[in-house]
């Protein structure tokens, strides 16, 4: 798709992760079994014919970093094109913006020398498996100035309070962007915009020395734009908080979400490690459960989401919890509702129990 490019904005992201985010920002938080969070919204793009994608990033990124490396994992090591990380640049000494404006500002090239006429800008904590082709026709369709992608819930629940709302009339276009929580129609993070018109707002924010794009240049400004909403479909989820976090990898053990969100469309890319297949052990016990490759498993597992690596020891056993990265489960333990970050060794006759509404965290490399 030459006429777009992509753009994952990373600064006003809402997230409460507390002991998991304490060394990675929220975008590289292990989801699903063997994902990252930005995965879902690099293999939109590029699954939606995007081959220029940039990141807006300000903290904590190494382990992002890490994951991402060139962007080979998603055809983005390209000559042309490709993955660009963007972090704010204060070297501009005439520079006054503030806020994600900072990043408009002062990676300003980006925008000039890519060929799209368009950009798709989103987040990270909207997790879907979604083709934007169909979503762009419709915006050049309509010619609208911006489109933004909806998703309506059945149920208005904590993760989705601070997402703004969408209200629209019966052609699609917007009237309204509220914080009204009874509207069960949300506003996603993801729309498509005009380039030109992008940095025309992004000129007239600044000089009002504003410090969030799409609240100053695109909400406030909706009586004097073309605004259209495109409603999103298939599985989606929202993921801002430890909570929420636990309960949506919880909902891909039942067999219908995980393959509405990675089988019925494109596939969802990932860093690829040579790990050999799960192995179950005689005597082990694996039910109701997601285990990526290389876990060991030689005891008890329900109900729970094992990620690369893990090791459950004889005796053992693990129930409704999410175990990431290369943890080591001794003889004895007993954990349940718990969430493990990468690298934790539990060592025997341990117990720790959380509960569903509040799960157990334990920060990565600790020993308990």
């Amino acid at each position: 798709m030459d006429r777009m490019m992509g753009l994952i904005n990373l600064d006003h992201e809402h997230h409460v992760f507390n002991e998991l985010a304490y060394f990675r920002n929220n975008a590289s938080l292990p989801f699903g079994g063997r994902y990252r969070m930005i995965d879902f919204a690099l293999s939109n793009m590029v699954n939606s014919d995007i081959n220029e994608v940039a990141i807006f990033v300000r903290n904590k990124y190494r382990s992002l970093l890490d994951h991402i490396g060139t962007g080979e994992n998603w055809e983005l090591d390209r000559r042309n094109g490709g993955l660009f990380i963007l972090p704010p640049d204060w070297n501009d000494p005439s520079d006054r913006s503030i806020g994600d404006l900072r990043f408009f500002h002062n990676n300003r090239d980006y925008f000039h020398r890519g060929k799209s006429q368009y950009v798709l800008i989103s987040g990270s904590q909207f997790i879907s498996n979604t083709d934007y082709k169909n979503a762009f026709k419709f915006h050049l369709e309509r010619k609208a100035d911006v489109t933004l992608i909806s998703a309506h819930v059945d149920k208005v629940e904590s993760e989705h309070y601070p997402y703004f709302r969408i209200e629209a009339d019966e052609s699609g276009w917007v009237i309204n962007i509220t914080n009204d929580q009874k509207n069960s129609e949300l506003f996603t993070g993801v729309y498509i915009i005009n380039k030109a018109l992008l940095m025309d707002l992004v000129d007239e924010c600044i000089a009002y020395n504003k410090d969030n794009f799409f609240v100053c240049g695109i909400k406030e400004k909706l009586k004097n734009l073309k605004v259209q909403k495109y409603d999103h479909e298939g599985y989606s989820a929202f993921v801002n908080t430890i909570e929420s976090f636990y309960k949506q990898n919880m909902n891909l053990l039942q067999e219908e979400n995980y393959r509405d969100l990675f089988f019925n469309r494109n596939l969802v890319r990932t860093k690829i490690s040579n790990n050999p297949p799960a192995k179950y052990c005689e005597g082990s016990l694996v039910n109701h459960s997601l285990l990526a490759n290389g876990c060991v498993v030689d005891g008890t597992v329900e109900g729970s989401m094992l990620f690369r690596g893990v090791k459950v020891k004889s005796g053992a056993t693990v129930k409704n919890s999410i175990i990431m990265q290369r943890c080591t489960i001794e003889e004895g333990v007993y954990l349940e509702n718990v969430i493990l970050d990468k690298d934790v060794h539990v060592t025997k006759d341990q117990m720790f129990i959380g509960s569903k509404e509040k799960p157990y965290v334990v920060a990565k490399r600790q020993v308990i």
